[in-house]
């Protein structure tokens, strides 16, 4: 999304819902008053998770007042890292895995298809409005690659075939079911696995 567009949807105001108050103030209570400012990242999640997964500047704002730091040091964090979302995101928001293990495994391949039923750039909302994507590094499930991250749900041992399923179930706002799709019950190999012909332990 561009600067401009990004600019166009900022909210004037934020403030966190009764309910998330109440969940900043029992984080609160795990830090000493003098270390408060470390409940910045939780206050961002909450932030996110409060306005339809992104987080606008009033939001940033408005933290570092409740944490008596300076915004510009919310702002640091909220830039750092890739889990906190600055921009309009879709209701489906996929994250596909590009890192080593998911890349060769086919993980070029999840990325074209995204490109191709969502939209060509990252970070651009579906026409349909309820879907975005973005490469992420890696998401911990290199077993089970290539794999993408749907909203907080994985979605594991993809192809071609059951990745265009599943972002056409998103389109459709009718998502399928997360998991795996070649049928594991966990990470563990797929086959029993021997060395010099004993089972492994």
């Amino acid at each position: 999304m561009s600067l401009k567009k990004v600019h166009d949807v900022q909210p004037k105001e934020f403030k966190f819902s009764k309910e998330n108050l109440k969940r900043a103030d029992d984080i609160l209570k795990r830090y000493p008053e003098k270390n408060k400012k470390s409940a910045v990242m939780p206050f961002l999640y909450l932030a996110q998770r409060q306005n339809d997964n992104w987080i606008p500047l009033a939001a940033m704002k408005y933290i570092a007042n409740k944490l008596s730091m300076p915004y510009i040091s919310v702002y640091e964090v909220a830039t750092f890292y890739t889990m906190y979302n600055l921009a309009p995101v879709g209701k489906h928001f996929v994250q596909v895995c590009t890192t080593t293990p998911c890349l060769i495994r086919g993980a070029d391949k999840i990325v074209k298809i995204c490109k191709e039923k969502i939209s060509p750039n990252e970070n651009e909302v579906s026409k349909s409005g309820n879907c975005s994507w973005m490469e992420v590094e890696c998401l911990g499930a290199c077993v089970s690659a290539p794999m993408m991250q749907i909203n907080d749900d994985y979605y594991e041992d993809l192809d071609e075939t059951n990745t265009r399923e599943i972002l056409d179930s998103l389109l459709n706002d009718k998502p399928l079911n997360p998991g795996s799709y070649r049928g594991r019950k966990n990470t563990s190999p797929e086959k029993k696995q021997t060395v010099n012909g004993g089972d492994l332990a």
